[in-house]
């Protein structure tokens, strides 16, 4: 056990436990498996609907039987990002995490501890002798981080209680009240492509890597780059400069991450070869000045590479209605809110591009949320008119609405006192600008009264991911404090 030692033990024990169980999104059954083995060992009920959630109960300690029902929640599922030099698969391999100093994070890859700090708290809990509650009923969702389909299958009758604690916040001493609804867009961009090779040309590769990425709602405020944008910009100015051919683009991965790394294979007439790598050069320093402090580890590449054999570049025209597409895309931060000063209202993430060599079509993905379901759907419009402009076939999906905060929660209060009693200040109240399950729960679950709590985690959906070990043992102080108090 490489976390052994760690405050709260039993906690850290089950988080380093599920660290062995590959969960990535949409590949949660052999962490359900492990759920519904857990609730049997220990003698507590537990049931399974069809897309995988679990739901397991645990009666109220002996004096505490007409406290109302608490219900206790976590996603199970993991984001599955790595460095491009880290050879992991997430649908079979363990993550390994280690310490490091006050944070515990993985090997190059992500940690989980979103949500898995969450999971492995539910079962010491649930696991405990000691720790002090009414009737008890944890919840685990799957899917939770590539739309929420888990929270949209649940039934209205999955669970009973009507106090819910969402464990899926990254702030140690901030407790969320709303947050903000999304949507996804998928751009399909035809492409046509040269019947040959134009001759007297040389081919490069260029490459941005080692942005750091993170989470498209927490972290879209914070000014990182996105190395799709960063390599796109440069991609244009020589296309107009000189004119080029695309062979390949790829950025990005996953809807809800900014990209951290992107490359292209790009061909050349040969008269240009010193004036683009000098024109790189001059571009690279640019970007080192421009993201000086932000993304101080930004590295970009040019080298020399060849065709794969077969392989044909765009035409003119493809390459530059894409360029100019992905150019004119909004992303970051759209609008600020003048409802909750300094936080943000809307924003779009232009989060993945896939292109392989020779196929024909470009697959782009990019991610809105808003506080205001009618900026969410205002700027997802943006998005699809930049890229029907370009002629590409534009979807949305289905979306997820926002959780409207409630100020006179009765689990806020309760909440709030504790953590003034346990540690002699007043946390903060906010909403945060990230996709919660609380949104769909609120539309599902008449009454409900939530809030979203959380120890301290940086680098969320990035190979950066970090957990914070004191805030750890403090926010799991509240926790059990807040159902102490619930349960009197």
């Amino acid at each position: 056990m490489i976390l052994t030692g760690l405050k709260p033990e039993k906690l850290w024990q089950y988080f380093e436990e599920i660290c062995q169980i590959p969960r990535p999104s949409k590949n949660e059954e052999k962490m359900t498996a492990y759920l519904l083995e857990f609730a049997a060992k220990h003698n507590l009920e537990a049931k399974r609907d069809e897309i995988g959630n679990v739901l397991i109960k645990k009666v109220a300690v002996a004096g505490m039987e007409n406290a109302p029902t608490v219900v206790l929640q976590a996603h199970t599922d993991m984001v599955g990002e790595k460095n491009a030099d880290t050879v992991h698969d997430f649908e079979r391999d363990p993550i390994v995490p280690y310490i490091d100093g006050e944070w515990v994070k993985a090997r190059g890859t992500t940690l989980g501890a979103d949500d898995g700090i969450g999971v492995a708290a539910q079962l010491a809990i649930l696991a405990s002798k000691d720790i002090k509650h009414g009737d008890l009923e944890c919840l685990f969702t799957v899917d939770e981080e590539t739309g929420l389909s888990g929270a949209f299958a649940l039934k209205s009758d999955f669970f009973d209680g009507r106090l819910l604690l969402n464990l899926d916040s990254e702030d140690e001493g901030e407790i969320f009240i709303g947050c903000a609804g999304g949507i996804d867009t998928l751009i399909n961009q035809r492409v046509e492509r040269n019947t040959t090779v134009p001759v007297d040309t040389f081919v490069v590769r260029i490459v941005v890597s080692d942005l750091q990425g993170g989470h498209s709602g927490d972290d879209i405020n914070k000014g990182r780059g996105n190395a799709i944008k960063i390599l796109n910009r440069f991609l244009w100015q020589m296309n107009k400069k000189y004119g080029l051919r695309l062979v390949e683009f790829n950025g990005g991965n996953l809807r809800n991450a900014i990209a951290r790394e992107a490359s292209a294979v790009v061909i050349f007439d040969n008269s240009y070869k010193e004036n683009v790598r000098a024109d790189f050069n001059v571009y690279s320093a640019e970007m080192e000045e421009v993201w000086n402090f932000t993304e101080p580890n930004l590295k970009l590449e040019i080298e020399s590479t060849e065709l794969v054999a077969g392989v044909k570049p765009l035409t003119v025209v493809s390459t530059t209605k894409l360029l100019e597409a992905i150019y004119a895309c909004p992303h970051g931060v759209v609008a600020m809110s003048m409802r909750m000063p300094g936080m943000v209202e809307t924003s779009t993430n232009l989060a993945s591009v896939r292109m392989n060599a020779n196929n024909m079509d470009v697959v782009i993905t990019t991610s809105q949320r808003s506080d205001l379901s009618s900026e969410k759907m205002n700027v997802a419009s943006t998005v699809e008119c930049v890229f029907k402009l370009a002629g590409a076939e534009v979807q949305h999906s289905d979306g997820y609405p926002g959780w409207v905060p409630n100020p006179n929660s009765k689990i806020l209060k309760i909440a709030v006192e504790s953590y003034k009693t346990l540690f002699g200040k007043e946390p903060i109240v906010r909403s945060i600008h990230a996709g919660l399950e609380c949104g769909l729960f609120s539309e599902k679950f008449s009454g409900i009264d939530m809030i979203s709590f959380g120890p301290t985690l940086r680098g969320v959906h990035s190979p950066n991911e970090k957990v914070n070990i004191k805030t750890v043992e403090m926010w799991w102080k509240h926790l059990l404090d807040i159902l102490q108090r619930l349960a009197k």
